[in-house]
């Protein structure tokens, strides 16, 4: 039976200890395998803001990886389009890490790219992800404002160019995030299940769930994070699509969950926060980058508190799909240049797009 494990503490490197142990990861491992560990450093923003992935939880895997005797360790990541990985990972603690256990830091943004196939779908990926022996993904459960979750299975997007991942929302994200799955393949899933920002996949309201999630099956595992945040899996469409292409199962009931330390469990399940959806109604969106989305919903969160949002008068236009039609805006981004008003931008920042509107 699948199994996944459920560790609650307050302790990250400890939990993840005891997670790796209950699971017996040691006996796929070998001394001379080249291991990636995967992060979500999607944003230069320290763990605590909800956004990005603990580097406690990362040295807690560092740690059973050399008590195994694996020393070929690479800490492998791109950030979000408009993002230095290299910040992040200066802001996030993991060149500190790196140097405290003597492990690489690979920024793909740099790397070189190789062209696959999946289930039909072409893409590029950075060489590196696809040359290792063992791929330990490692992200943060928390929300997304396109597709709702983003964990296991969305998370290897930053092993693609910036390229890659623009094309990925143009194409619709769900079904080349379950293609990607199939051509870059997770041995091990840790959920860095913490503090995830259940509103935004960039941080800012971060919800403490005092969880790590340990797991072999990345379909399963994202199943089960949707289930904790309150959504039927089969119901985002990259947990189908994967689980139809039979990259893991979505059936949590029929999988083995292994619960340590259930005393310090918190005592509520967290609850998604309802205003990305709330604010979405303001937005007409057609393929839109997340990080263009995600700066224009802050903006449009920060018009609310304000009391301003109900002055506008149309809906914002963002997205690739606007990219060379004209027309009437207000639109946001270098896509909707072609419109009669647009504020430029790849991406805008959130301030401008505030002012932008505000005018």
């Amino acid at each position: 039976m699948n199994t996944l494990v459920v560790s609650y503490g307050t302790n990250p490197r400890e939990m993840v200890l005891q997670a790796l142990a209950a699971l017996d990861v040691a006996k796929a491992l070998r001394p001379a395998m080249r291991i990636g560990i995967k992060p979500n450093l999607v944003v230069e923003k320290p763990a605590s803001s909800g956004a990005t992935t603990s580097p406690e939880v990362v040295a807690g895997i560092i740690e059973y990886l050399h008590a195994a005797g694996c020393k070929d360790i690479t800490i492998l990541e791109s950030s979000a389009v408009g993002h230095r990985t290299e910040r992040a990972f200066a802001v996030c603690g993991y060149t500190r890490l790196a140097s405290r256990y003597g492990v690489k830091l690979v920024d793909l943004k740099h790397d070189a790219t190789q062209k696959v196939t999946a289930h039909g779908q072409e893409m590029r990926v950075c060489r590196t992800a696809l040359s290792l022996d063992y791929f330990i993904n490692v992200p943060v459960l928390k929300a997304h404002c396109q597709t709702r979750l983003t964990c296991a299975l969305k998370n290897l997007k930053g092993c693609l160019p910036d390229s890659e991942k623009r094309r990925f929302h143009a194409l619709g994200l769900h079904r080349p995030i379950a293609a990607l799955n199939q051509v870059v393949k997770s041995d091990l899933v840790v959920v860095d299940g913490l503090c995830g920002d259940l509103t935004f996949e960039e941080g800012g309201n971060p919800v403490a769930m005092d969880q790590v999630l340990v797991g072999r099956d990345p379909v399963l595992v994202d199943a089960y994070a949707a289930t904790a945040l309150g959504y039927e899996p089969l119901t985002i469409p990259y947990i189908r699509l994967a689980a139809e292409l039979g990259l893991g199962s979505a059936q949590c009931e029929q999988a083995d969950i292994l619960v340590l330390n259930p005393e310090v469990r918190p005592p509520a399940a967290p609850t998604v926060s309802p205003l990305a959806r709330e604010l979405s109604r303001w937005v007409e969106e057609r393929s839109a980058c997340s990080i263009c989305y995600g700066n224009l919903l802050r903006a449009l969160a920060c018009l609310r508190e304000d009391g301003v949002l109900a002055r506008l008068t149309h809906k914002i236009k963002i997205g690739q799909g606007f990219r060379g039609q004209g027309g009437p805006g207000p639109g946001v981004g270098s896509c909707t240049a072609g419109l009669s008003l647009n504020l430029p931008g790849c991406p805008p920042a959130t301030k401008d797009i505030v002012k932008f509107l505000n005018a």
